[in-house]
């Protein structure tokens, strides 16, 4: 082997020894869902209680939160998307259906759709969702804020008996982003105690 063709060898391993060493210090994609409330202490019991058909959705979230990459927040006027940390199932999807079990526990439910449901599906209330933000800071507070309603099921053309803007801030407890899941997870929890303690009240 002449001396060009062992310089160009050694180049190209060389290019392979950072090429290789690069692909292993790549961290490793995560994905993650919304869970839904668990614990006995969370549950309400449906025994003596009308049960209702309830429609979720559509649920709205504005177009920076519209993406696989979970979003944080670094300043007031600056977020970060983070490209190993996404979401296992488009946001809005994954808020319906969190949404939908936790009212599965918190009321009495005979049957649950998630937007589009069928025209012949009966329902007693739709609740529509519009989130205005849902972000946070890693080792510091989950931020949602959103504003809902709910109307009557039968009757589109009606307006909503209900609209409302509920706003909440739970700490993450933890640095990393299962942390601000788990803690965005807690921030749909009390959202779906109000939309289930104001289905209640209409149901009197």
């Amino acid at each position: 082997m002449n001396r060009l063709s062992s310089s160009l060898l050694g180049l190209i391993l060389g290019i392979l020894v950072v090429a290789l060493s690069g692909c292993a210090s790549t961290p490793p994609t995560r994905f993650f869902v919304l869970s839904s409330i668990s614990g006995p202490e969370e549950m309400r019991s449906g025994e003596g209680e009308r049960c209702f058909a309830i429609g979720i959705g559509p649920v709205k979230i504005p177009e920076y939160l519209n993406q696989p990459e979970i979003v944080t927040r670094v300043t007031q006027s600056e977020v970060r998307l983070d490209e190993f940390a996404r979401w296992a199932e488009p946001l809005e999807d994954n808020i319906s259906h969190a949404l939908a079990e936790n009212l599965s526990s918190l009321l009495c439910i005979w049957t649950i759709a998630i937007f589009p449901w069928r025209a012949q599906t009966p329902i007693d209330y739709r609740i529509d969702v519009h989130v205005i933000q849902m972000d946070g800071m890693l080792g510091g507070n989950a931020f949602l804020d959103v504003s809902w309603s709910i109307a009557d099921g039968a009757d589109r053309r009606k307006p909503p008996l209900v609209t409302k803007r509920s706003t909440y801030k739970e700490p993450t407890r933890g640095e990393d982003y299962g942390a601000l899941v788990s803690a965005q997870s807690r921030n749909l929890a009390f959202l779906s105690r109000a939309i289930a303690e104001a289905i209640l009240q209409l149901s009197k």
